[in-house]
């Protein structure tokens, strides 16, 4: 798997995180820096350690899935976008305040968002994925939309709040796509 189809991928699992923090962030008009830098870093620390952790189990199985694995990214990625399709159908705009001091919401936030990134991490285990670089791929992208998502999410407000997770779930049914019909055609 190329640079590009990293980044895609860090990029469609960021737009979970993006889309919660610009609910935060819509939902507290004043967030000092400090608590943005918190949050995006939290974040981009379970973006790393979920892919890694899955990595380690997908590594495990890999020799009895080997012949199949294509099959097993491209069914993972479906599965994952259109649960992104499905929770932007469902968002019910609740806006309430975040305690930014409450260090064990803004861990379960964390976590909550980076469960796709530890199944994404099984499917780099099986089809052998260079880790390292995914994880700084995934983890430097999340940071980055986690970051802005708050910051924006003050500015503008629950906007655009719906259509991420539309874009997050086309861009992982995409990628899934990609890699069923490069593993079909050009590798067999």
């Amino acid at each position: 798997m190329n640079f590009l189809s990293l980044l895609f991928i860090g990029v469609g699992l960021s737009l979970d995180c993006l889309a919660a923090n610009i609910t935060m962030g819509a939902c507290n008009c004043h967030i000092k820096l400090r608590y943005i830098m918190k949050v995006a870093m939290l974040m981009a620390v379970f973006h790393a350690i979920m892919p890694l952790a899955g990595w380690f189990i997908g590594s495990g199985f890999r020799s009895v899935v080997e012949d199949y694995d294509h099959w097993i990214a491209f069914t993972l990625l479906i599965v994952i976008g259109v649960k992104f399709i499905y929770d932007g159908v469902n968002n019910d705009d609740k806006c309430e305040a975040t305690d930014f001091n409450n260090n064990l919401m803004l861990l379960g936030i964390a976590v909550a968002t980076s469960i796709d990134a530890l199944v994404i991490g099984i499917g780099f285990g099986v089809i052998q994925i260079n880790i390292l670089t995914a994880i700084a791929i995934i983890s430097s992208t999340t940071f980055v939309f986690a970051f802005t998502g708050l910051y924006f999410g003050m500015k503008i407000g629950t906007r655009i709040n719906k259509g991420i997770e539309f874009i997050g779930g086309g861009v992982l049914i995409g990628l899934g796509t990609k890699i069923l019909i490069e593993h079909l055609y050009f590798y067999s």
